[in-house]
């Protein structure tokens, strides 16, 4: 199973991230519109992600709630009719919430940036470190990103934007 390195933060600015990511040598690879319907499993998370209505991936993954780097196993699988999709898995599993959000991806080595505006919560940045070279390169990555991109420690998040909208409704 593949694995990354993730932290995830609030932001107060995301063009002053842009600009971060542009100054770095960050390459832009594009704007999505996602719409993430997290499901009920025994054990990790399962989700099915609509990308701008058009392609979807299930995506599993095994991730400690923790706040700072937090290293995920996951699995993702392209997937092309949708709207079958959607009725199987809303058959089979228990939808537990649905995560609409705006994303800017940038990509950084052997890292992912995402900007994201998400739906009831607001405004995040979330660093995806590949692990393809060792954990020891993947931290020293990670800890560039946090610096460069001048992440507090109160800021960092150690939830899925399913877990805090799910705590937000209750």
């Amino acid at each position: 199973m593949p694995q990354n390195l993730e932290l995830k933060a609030r932001v107060s600015s995301l063009q002053k991230a842009a600009d971060v990511a542009a100054n770095i040598g960050a390459r832009f690879a594009g704007s999505f519109q996602h719409a993430d319907t997290y499901f009920k499993v025994r054990s990790g998370r399962l989700k099915l992600r609509e990308i701008n209505s058009k392609e979807a991936e299930l995506i599993y993954y095994e991730r400690p709630n923790q706040k700072g780097g937090r290293y995920s196993n996951y699995t993702i699988v392209c997937l092309t009719d949708i709207p079958e999709t959607k009725k199987f898995f809303r058959l089979v599993f228990k939808p537990l919430v649905v995560v609409k959000k705006k994303r800017k991806l940038y990509l950084y080595r052997n890292a992912r940036i995402h900007l994201d505006v998400v739906r009831g919560l607001g405004e995040f940045i979330e660093f995806e470190v590949l692990v393809t070279k060792g954990k020891p390169q993947a931290l020293r990555m990670l800890g560039y990103l946090r610096t460069v991109f001048d992440i507090e420690p109160k800021s960092i998040i150690g939830f899925s934007y399913g877990d805090l909208l799910m705590r937000n409704r209750r």
